[in-house]
């Protein structure tokens, strides 16, 4: 009788540790994956990168070339030069009626006062159209500007750029192909930023708190971390009845990759002492 109450015990007694704590089933995932996209459409002339490649911040990923853009770059580049040289003329001709208008006034006395004032007169009329000129001109020189400003920007988006540190998982583009604005080109995932994520199920939110101090392990490496419930999401899985949950932690080990297999340790044993 003894030995039957004993083993009674530690039957409940092992079930109580065991109840103590919720095991779930995760997948390491990136925080922050890129889906890249070209802003401009073009043919692809050239990728610097493959999948599998680790890619820095600002690395060209790949570049495109386009005949309409080169024409309309060479139209403005040729309007910002045209625009300038009407300005040098106009300055010139400028310089050249203030002369003749000193030298006028130098000469006053070997003309009549008559010759002198219609001279003059029309001397500061051209004086005056040829500034007015010389505003018209620089008003499109400072349009030709922004055209062509315009342009370099749109050549910066014929060099699509990494915006961060990562790794090519995905790439799907060749050489020679058509790419249109929103097109997905690369996927590119951040290694230094992992979570987990993981499914509880709707009887067990009541355990599930953000912030929460969770223990995490990848058993095909043996690696163990500590994190905490990051975030949890308010949208069900109406056939399963689960909710996804995000775990942070700090990535301690370079061998941990997103889509590793993952279990997330719930310590429920405030829980279960309040109840």
């Amino acid at each position: 009788m003894k030995a039957y109450i004993l083993l009674l015990s530690l039957i409940l007694t092992a079930t109580t540790l065991f109840s103590a704590e919720l095991v779930l089933t995760g997948t390491v995932i990136s925080n922050n994956q890129k889906m890249m996209t070209a802003r401009y459409m073009g043919y692809v002339k050239k990728i610097n990168f493959e999948v599998g490649d680790m890619v820095e911040r600002e690395d060209v990923l790949f570049e495109l070339e386009s005949a309409e853009f080169d024409i309309m770059e060479s139209q403005a580049d040729l309007a910002l030069e045209q625009a300038k040289l009407m300005v040098d003329v106009y300055q010139t001709r400028l310089h050249i009626f203030k002369k003749q208008k000193r030298r006028l006034k130098r000469d006053r006395k070997k003309m009549s006062p008559a010759n002198f004032k219609s001279d003059l007169l029309e001397m500061n009329d051209n004086i005056e159209n040829i500034s007015a000129s010389i505003e018209s001109a620089q008003v499109l020189v400072k349009q030709a500007s922004e055209k062509t400003k315009q342009f370099a920007t749109i050549a910066g988006y014929l060099k699509v750029q990494a915006p961060n540190n990562g790794i090519l998982v995905d790439k799907r583009i060749r050489v020679g192909d058509m790419v249109a604005p929103g097109m997905l080109t690369m996927i590119l995932v951040d290694m230094d930023h992992l979570e987990v994520e993981a499914e509880v199920a709707e009887s067990d939110l009541k355990y599930v708190r953000r912030n929460k101090v969770v223990d995490i392990k990848i058993p095909s490496l043996g690696y163990k971390a500590s994190g905490y419930i990051k975030a949890v999401v308010p949208s069900a899985n109406p056939l399963a009845h689960t909710f996804k949950i995000r775990i942070h932690f700090e990535k301690t080990n370079d061998m941990v990759f997103p889509g590793m297999y993952a279990k997330v340790y719930l310590d429920l044993t405030n829980e279960l002492k309040k109840r």
